[in-house]
Order: structure tokens, then C-alpha cells, then sequence
């Protein structure tokens, strides 16, 4: 029996043993680890910000190529897509009718003037009076008035391009009866030397601009300092060369509530089109301003917050003021301080005053 009862107490004196090992190892309190999370340490920077406004481009140049004369097409002397030059015969209209017309005009112009030089003597010689001959002299005006304005008819049948540039599209083609009332122009010619690019400002962006542009002496904005801008095309790359703001209108539509602008860029490559389209960036630089992720920030009664990891790597709530967003986040000027460390990601999960175990 005292054997049973010394063999009971030697096994209970090893649970408690065991137990007592157990509670060493395990937390204090039963409290989990703290999180291992990101942090930054923040440093001032200048940053360079572009507004962004969607842009259609025309040539410098976009002239539709209109009939003075109504007539039919006789001939095309151009293809769609051609180069052409200032004063190039594009276009010929029929003018037999009109030769006709101009041969009767001519005609007439000598059978009057026969008449002027039959009455001149006679008028001197005293024979007729002085107001037939001034009455012939008026019918030979209006015959050459008259030819006058058949010569032009033809001459306007002959249609040349008045700029350089590129054809556009030929709607009509020959033998097509035209005139000056049709709905379409018989082509465009377009000069893609030079591309401007119109833009829509709303009143919020355009006070935005305006902090941007110096003023001259009459307190107008001075275009000429206008910061340069980046045009985006269509495809998503950057066009190579950056442009000039060069008109931004002073009146507000009252529909829209918009302003129109343009920005000019060089073209000699030909690499934009007329008719195109593209995006405008007009860029924004900040001095000293700090750069905080987007991730790093939570929203909280309107207000943005970040969390600021204290030298205990204990953390506490920070409201920040922002002054412009980027691609990665937003942009803090006032009330931060260089070598600040704020946490970058899980901040959905902290609380004030709360540990972490930083990485950085």
C-alpha cells in the first residue's frame, strides 16, 4: 500500500513539473505576437504632376475646297492622301458652255466697239449729237463687262489648292455635277506641318491653369511662359516632342461651363494626323512636398489619415492635408516632417497606440 501511494505522488509531482515547464514558454498573458508590417521612412522631394484633358487635333492648316461655279467635274488631277502645293490644279469643271458663252461675249464686244469708232468722227464733225456716241460707249462697258464675268466663270472652273498640304477625301468623283450648295466640299486639303490640339478647360480647372501662367503687365495670362506640355496619342505612348499652350479663351460658355483651349506641336515628322485624337498633360511641379502611398492611408469622417510609427514602434493617427494625387497616391506639403516613418500596408487592421514589428 505504501509502495501504490509513493508511486502516486512521484507522478504528480512530473504533471505539475510539465505544466509549469508549458507556462514558461507560452506569452505572457496569453497576448499574440505583433504584426510585422511595412513602413517608409518619409523624405521631401520635388514631384512633377500632369492634368490630363482629352484633345482633337487639326492641321495647321484644314481648307475645304469649295466650287465658285456650279458645273461638272471634267477632271481629277489629285489622289486622297497626296501632297500638294499652294497653287496645284486640283479640280477641272466642264466650261463648253461657257467658251461658248465667251466667244458670243467677245463678239459682241467687237460690234460695239465698231460702233464707238463709226459715231467718232461724226460726233466731231458735228453730224450726230455728243449722247449717241456716249450711249454706244455704255453698251461697249457692258460687253466687256459682261465678258469680263464669263472669263472668270472660267477661270474658276480651273480649281487649285490654296495651301500646302495633304488631299483628304474625295467625295465626288467625274462627271459628277457640282455647285456651291452641295452638302459636302469637293475635298480638304490639310497641312499637318503643325498640329494643334484643342482641349476643354471647366471653370475649377481653368483658376488651376491660370496659377500656372505668369501674368504680362496687363495682368493677362502671358502664354509665352506657359509651362510646356506632353501630348499622349491614341496608341498610349508619348508623342516625342512637347508642345505650347497658345490660346485659351477668356469667356466661359454659359452651356458647358467650359473654356476651349489649344496647344501647338511641331509635326515635321507627320507623325499626327489631322482629325486625330490624343490627351494633353499639362504638368505641376511641387518643391519640398512628400509622397504617401495610397494604401498607406484610410478614410475616416471625410479626413485622410495615416499611421505614424513612434520610436516605441507604437503607432498613432495623423490627419494629413493633400495637395494634389498621383499615379501612387497623394501629395503632403504642411504638417509632415523629414524622417517621419508612417506604415505602408495593413493599416486597415491597426488602432492607436497599437505595436507592430516594422520592415522595412
Amino acid at each position: 500500500m505504501k509502495k501504490a501511494t509513493i508511486l502516486s505522488a512521484i507522478i504528480l509531482i512530473g504533471i505539475i513539473s510539465s505544466c509549469g515547464n508549458n507556462n514558461a514558454t507560452a506569452p505572457q498573458n496569453g497576448a499574440t505576437p505583433p504584426l510585422s508590417l511595412k513602413v517608409e521612412r518619409l523624405a521631401p522631394k520635388s514631384i512633377t504632376v500632369y492634368s490630363q484633358f482629352s484633345a482633337t487635333l487639326e492641321g495647321k492648316q484644314n481648307v475645304e475646297i469649295w466650287p465658285k461655279m456650279g458645273g461638272f467635274i471634267q477632271n481629277i488631277y489629285v489622289e486622297e492622301g497626296q501632297k500638294v502645293k499652294k497653287g496645284q490644279l486640283l479640280f477641272q469643271l466642264e466650261t463648253s458652255t461657257l467658251n461658248q458663252d465667251a466667244n458670243t461675249a467677245k463678239a459682241t464686244i467687237n460690234l460695239a466697239q465698231v460702233e464707238v469708232d463709226k459715231l467718232v468722227p461724226l460726233v466731231e464733225k458735228g453730224i450726230i449729237s455728243h449722247v449717241q456716241l456716249e450711249t454706244a460707249k455704255a453698251q461697249l462697258a457692258q460687253a466687256k463687262s459682261s465678258y469680263a464675268s464669263i472669263a472668270s466663270n472660267i477661270n474658276y472652273s480651273r480649281i487649285t489648292s490654296p495651301v500646302d498640304g495633304y488631299i483628304g477625301e474625295i467625295p465626288y468623283k467625274t462627271g459628277t455635277l457640282v455647285s456651291s450648295t452641295m452638302p459636302n466640299p469637293l475635298t480638304t486639303v490639310a497641312d499637318p506641318s503643325e498640329i494643334r490640339a484643342y482641349f476643354s478647360l471647366s471653370e475649377k480647372e481653368l483658376l488651376a491653369i491660370k496659377k500656372l501662367i505668369p501674368l504680362d503687365s496687363k495682368n493677362q495670362m502671358n502664354l509665352d511662359k506657359a509651362p510646356e506640355v506632353k501630348l499622349e496619342m491614341v496608341n498610349g505612348e508619348e508623342y516625342p516632342q512637347s508642345g505650347k499652350i497658345t490660346l485659351i479663351n477668356a469667356i466661359i460658355n454659359s452651356k458647358t461651363g467650359s473654356v476651349t483651349a489649344r496647344a501647338d506641336f511641331n509635326n515635321a515628322a507627320n507623325i499626327l494626323n489631322s482629325g486625330g485624337s490624343g490627351k494633353i498633360k499639362i504638368p505641376s511641379t511641387y518643391e519640398n512636398v512628400y509622397e504617401i502611398p495610397q494604401m498607406a492611408t484610410i478614410d475616416l469622417q471625410g479626413k485622410k489619415l495615416i499611421y505614424v510609427l513612434n520610436k516605441d514602434n507604437t503607432v498613432s493617427t495623423k490627419t494629413i492635408e493633400i495637395i494634389a494625387q498621383t499615379q501612387m497616391g497623394y501629395l503632403v506639403k504642411d504638417g509632415m516632417e523629414s524622417g517621419t516613418t508612417i506604415v505602408t500596408e495593413g493599416v486597415t487592421k491597426l488602432k492607436e497606440g497599437m505595436t507592430i514589428s516594422p520592415i522595412n
